[in-house]
């Protein structure tokens, strides 16, 4: 059963996949996620609403899988400068800012809506944010390794709250989205000195 579904999977080429993901985002700006049905999307892809379901299982899945395909960094595997701060502005160099800000208002009426939506929670929860965790550990314990970071530095645990809290207050001080600038200028200011990391190479 599992080899039958992964061939029907299998079907939809990574073009396709791309070109699908990218509909269901220009949906969900256009009409937020309550609004947002799988014939919506099924028309707008030209696609048929058995196949969508076949492929994603419902909308939550398929809102967060688009979401997760749009991310600008998909590993932070990738990126490895040999330093902590050499790291972080790696990252933030593939961000677009531009992107940020459709992002962010995305975002933000996502928020809201799993809230309204257990499923949708539960999909972006261990779809992205877990991942990302994940990921955001590795990279600190690579800067612990190295000797860059004390292992015992209790500003290890408060790492994703720092920068999640860039975007929140950007969002909601300023109403905008942070800029590649900003968050550059905020991890030099905030984040690295919490670690005990050198600002300056």
């Amino acid at each position: 059963m599992a080899e039958v579904a992964a061939a029907r999977r299998s079907r939809i080429t990574p073009e396709r996949e791309a070109e699908l993901y990218d509909a269901v985002l220009d949906l969900l700006r256009e009409v937020g996620y309550d609004a947002l049905t799988m014939d919506a999307v099924a028309a707008r892809t030209r696609s048929s609403k058995a196949t969508l379901y076949r492929q994603w299982g419902g909308k939550a899945q398929l809102v967060v899988k688009a979401l997760r395909h749009n991310k600008p960094v998909q590993n932070f595997d990738e990126i490895d400068t040999g330093t902590l701060r050499g790291d972080f502005h790696a990252l933030l160099g593939r961000a677009d800012d531009a992107q940020m800000e459709q992002n962010g208002a995305l975002m933000r009426g996502l928020a809201v809506a799993m809230h309204a939506n257990p499923d949708l929670h539960s999909e972006f929860k261990s779809q992205i944010i877990e991942p990302e965790i994940a990921d955001s550990r590795r990279l600190l314990q690579r800067a612990v390794d190295r000797g860059e970071i004390a292992a015992d530095c209790p500003a290890l645990e408060f790492v994703v709250h720092m920068l999640l809290g860039a975007f929140v207050t950007c969002a909601v001080l300023e109403d905008k989205p942070p800029t590649a600038a900003f968050l550059t200028s905020y991890i030099d200011a905030v984040v690295l000195p919490a670690l005990g990391v050198p600002t300056t190479e």
